[in-house]
């Protein structure tokens, strides 16, 4: 069996003395794991890192065996995204996320955001609600995705600013008030139809969000913690935007 794609390398492991085995992100396939032989050679170490862009040739027997890749590279960025911390950070970070779906099951909406987010890791300011974005969308993939267009309690889709923590559903500000110290904020910038980008205060609030939700279903039913790349990913997004205010 053999298939051609194009791939984000999310991260390797050493197989043997000369060998890796190579974690990608594809369009068409999803997360995908492959043997590269020879991948710890000076010619393929530059290419192997996290965030590039790659064309990968995948070859097995059988569809559910590991299988071999031979990788070529496309857009090599991996020295760009070592130049901030958000960017250092937030690779990881989202390889993360993308290791809480299904192995080589098909998101290709998240394979082209993960594709424009890189292009902007680099860049402290927006990159925290680029951020903040993907993680929704993985919520919303793994079957918990939060319901931010309208009132839970009126339906109405005006002065949206709260979030219920039990039904993920967002909660307008006169139907809330009364159990405003219950209910998570909602930041404006996620409001549907909203034009402007996050304040400190807002990415703020929307970190503690996502975590509330990733937390809740998915990190805790799975017995999982959360990956230091987050935390690291937060300080510095809300540092970057904190020192530009």
């Amino acid at each position: 069996m053999q298939w051609q794609e194009q791939a984000i390398i999310l991260g390797i492991k050493r197989l043997g003395e000369t060998s890796v085995i190579a974690e990608v992100m594809t369009r068409g396939r999803g997360r995908h794991l492959g043997l590269v032989r020879n991948g710890r050679s000076r010619s393929m170490q530059p290419v192997l890192q996290a965030g590039n862009e790659v064309e990968v040739t995948w070859r097995a027997r059988l569809d559910e065996h590991l299988g071999e890749f031979k990788i070529e590279p496309v857009r090599l960025r991996a020295a760009q995204l070592m130049e901030t911390a958000t960017a250092v950070y937030g690779i990881q970070a989202m390889a993360a996320l993308l290791r809480l779906l299904p192995e080589r099951d098909p998101h290709p909406h998240l394979f082209e955001a993960l594709d424009v987010i890189l292009g902007h890791l680099h860049e402290p300011i927006g990159a925290g609600e680029l951020f903040i974005r993907f993680e929704l969308a993985v919520l919303n993939d793994l079957g918990f995705g939060l319901d931010l267009n309208e009132c839970a309690a009126t339906g109405s889709s005006d002065d949206l600013v709260y979030v219920s923590p039990k039904s993920g559903r967002a909660v307008c500000r006169a139907a809330g008030a009364p159990y405003a110290e219950r209910l998570l904020a909602l930041p404006s910038f996620l409001a549907n139809g909203e034009r402007r980008g996050a304040d400190y205060h807002g990415l703020e609030a929307a970190f503690r969000l996502t975590a509330f939700f990733l937390h809740r279903h998915v990190y805790e039913p799975r017995g999982l913690t959360v990956t230091s790349a987050r935390d690291g990913f937060v300080q510095a997004a809300l540092k970057a935007l904190k020192r530009a205010a």
